[in-house]
């Protein structure tokens, strides 16, 4: 049996690639194995040589690597797009996500706030900069560790209020997903998938991709939250 095709990926999209993988099935011409780690723990395994046949980051992750030599020129591909949707506890309140008005007193209001440490959070600091109420809620903010779901800090009591791609939340036990942020202050990524230079298996993987961007796993995108990258 021949060796795995060995990919690493941000949580956000281990749902949507495992089932990718496992539609893939028997066109491959062996195992396919992706693992999920926190989105900045996994750009900074690749950085430092580990090897990999594939790579699934946020798009910027992805052309970051690329820059840097460690992916291959021309090997982005565009996999799906995420919004950020906002969750509490199980049997909680469910919290106005209908206006950026809204939300902002939804903010306010929590006694725990959570978010990701991935491309999302990053926007959500920003946009509570923009509020102007960084400052007033930092006491209340709990960072999840690097790979730890907010869904499961929300779903243990920790976090009152907790902010993550959809495709993160869908799957946690304990937890209500109230909705998906408003329009005006919706966080899209763009997940892509890059191959890395010192991969033998490029056309492998390359087939693996094509049908990943192809219209048969367009369902299987949807059913984890998520959207077609093109």
């Amino acid at each position: 049996m021949s060796l795995p095709i060995q990919g690493i990926s941000s949580m956000a999209t281990r749902q949507v690639l495992a089932e990718l993988v496992a539609g893939y099935g028997q066109r491959s011409k062996g195992p396919i194995t992706i693992e999920s780690v926190g989105g900045v723990d996994a750009a900074r395994r690749v950085q430092a040589g580990e090897a990999f046949d594939l790579v699934v980051l946020a798009s910027d992750a992805i052309d970051k690597l690329i820059a840097a030599g460690h992916l291959r020129a021309g090997s982005r591909v565009d996999l799906v797009r995420s919004g950020v949707a906002v969750a509490v506890r199980s049997g909680d309140p469910l919290p106005d996500l209908s206006s950026e008005e809204s939300v902002r007193a939804a903010v306010l209001a929590a006694r725990s706030l959570s978010c990701s440490t991935g491309p999302s959070g990053v926007a959500l600091a920003r946009l509570f900069e923009r509020w102007g109420i960084a400052d007033q809620i930092a006491s209340r903010m709990v960072q999840a560790p690097p790979g730890v779901p907010v869904g499961t800090l929300v779903a243990r009591g920790e976090v009152a209020l907790g902010f993550q791609q959809l495709s993160e939340l869908l799957h946690v036990e304990g937890i209500t997903v109230a909705g998906a942020l408003p329009p005006a202050i919706q966080i899209v990524t763009t997940f892509s998938a890059g191959i890395p230079v010192g991969t033998a298996r490029a056309d492998e993987v390359q087939a693996l991709l094509d049908f990943m961007v192809s219209p048969a796993a367009d369902e299987a995108k949807r059913r984890q939250g998520m959207e077609p990258a093109r």
